[in-house]
């Protein structure tokens, strides 16, 4: 199964902090370089280092920008930002990543103000060191090869937060309205301030696709990007790449105990499970009251067939109860294949499991080859269990 990026939102997260923690996992920083290079002829500059938060270490992603009348924030409308994305030398993929996060900002913008989509000014989000973290994170999250990101919770501040439009509560209108559109997984804790931004918030919904990590699953990369503020513990954002483990395959067994039935009557209510849907059949001698000899059915089948499975064994058997539950396994990866043997080529399935192959003749396809050359089945059986053995 393919890897998956996790975004460990416990502490927040901002535009910053995805893209130092996508240069902590390996991100190409060489095509984060090439994509912001057109960017410093507006005076952007920025500084990449190793820092650490409240004793957490981690990468540090700090764009310096030149103060021009002591405000650096151009206004920009969208279709400013498209037009400035389309010029940006970067792959078609990280593009449509970066529109899609201006996007979901712009309409939260316009929500909270109450205006059209066309008219929103980017104050924070279309200045330059906000353009820098989204492009800077679409192009990382492309660089590392991965299309699934899980994302299962986004811890937030509180109080109020100092910005262009004055002091507003946390989370700030244009985060709330992007958790809304989102459904993103928003915890509001004590801690003052600001933890999700909006540039923050935007990139969790363009990235998630999934809202659950997968079990089980092992972890083969860790990367922490640290924010800029102090909240009296780690600011950091996590970023994880996980490998997606094969979980045992869950079904459920069958049972039904059975005392007066003859083995007709047994070999009838097999086949009509297996006709059903039955993933395996079989009978378990047992003894039961007053010493009677009896057999146990068991059968494995997936839930859905249980109520078809049920009335079948009460139709079939003079049964008065059955039992089921969920059980997990673990099983071999099943391929049909050729045996050529001198008596024709057999049928067989081939089983594997890591670097364990085994392959099995049909029995059916063993007998027919039997008859056809009139040799009796265990010598056909044995050539084709001799071919199964030569084969690599």
């Amino acid at each position: 199964m393919p890897d998956l990026l996790c975004l460990d939102g416990a502490c927040g997260i901002s535009g910053d902090m995805t893209v130092a923690a996508l240069l902590d996992l390996g991100a190409d920083r060489a095509a984060l370089d090439a994509a912001l290079a057109p960017l410093a002829a507006e005076g952007l500059t920025y500084v990449i280092s190793r820092k650490s938060s409240h004793g957490l270490a981690g990468c540090d992603f700090d764009v310096r920008l030149p103060h021009h009348g002591g405000h650096h924030h151009a206004h920009r409308h969208l279709a400013d930002v498209e037009a400035l994305l389309a010029r940006l030398p970067m792959a078609d993929a990280a593009r449509a990543l970066a529109l899609k996060t201006f996007r979901i900002v712009a309409e939260a913008e316009a929500k909270a103000h109450g205006c059209a989509l066309g008219e929103v000014h980017f104050h924070e989000v279309g200045a330059l060191d906000s353009l820098a973290d989204i492009v800077g994170a679409a192009v990382l999250f492309h660089s590392l090869g991965l299309r699934d990101c899980a994302l299962t919770r986004l811890c937030e501040g509180s109080g109020t937060v100092v910005c262009a439009h004055g002091e507003l509560p946390v989370p700030v209108p244009a985060t709330l309205n992007i958790a809304q559109a989102h459904a993103l997984p928003l915890e509001l804790t004590p801690v003052r301030g600001e933890r999700v931004t909006p540039t923050g918030a935007a990139l969790a919904a363009a990235l998630r696709t999934r809202d659950r990590l997968p079990a089980p699953f092992t972890v083969r990369k860790v990367g922490v990007g640290l924010g800029k503020r102090d909240f009296g513990s780690p600011n950091a954002l996590r970023a994880l790449i996980l490998h997606e483990e094969a979980a045992p395959a869950r079904v459920h067994a069958l049972e039904a105990n059975l005392d007066d039935c003859t083995g007709e009557t047994l070999a009838a209510a097999a086949d009509a499970l297996r006709a059903l849907g039955a993933r395996d059949v079989c009978f378990v001698p047992c003894l039961m009251k007053k010493g009677r000899p009896a057999y146990i059915l068991q059968a494995l089948a997936d839930e859905p067939l249980l109520p078809a499975l049920a009335d079948a064994l009460f139709r079939e058997t003079t049964t008065i109860g059955v039992r089921s539950w969920p059980v997990e396994r673990v099983v071999m990866e099943r391929a049909p294949a050729t045996l050529r043997t001198p008596y024709g080529e057999i049928r067989a399935k081939r089983c594997a499991h890591g670097g364990l192959v085994r392959l099995y003749p049909e029995a059916d396809s063993v007998r027919d080859a039997a008859s056809r050359a009139g040799v009796p089945f265990q010598e056909v059986l044995a050539a084709a269990q001799a071919a199964a053995r030569s084969q690599p």
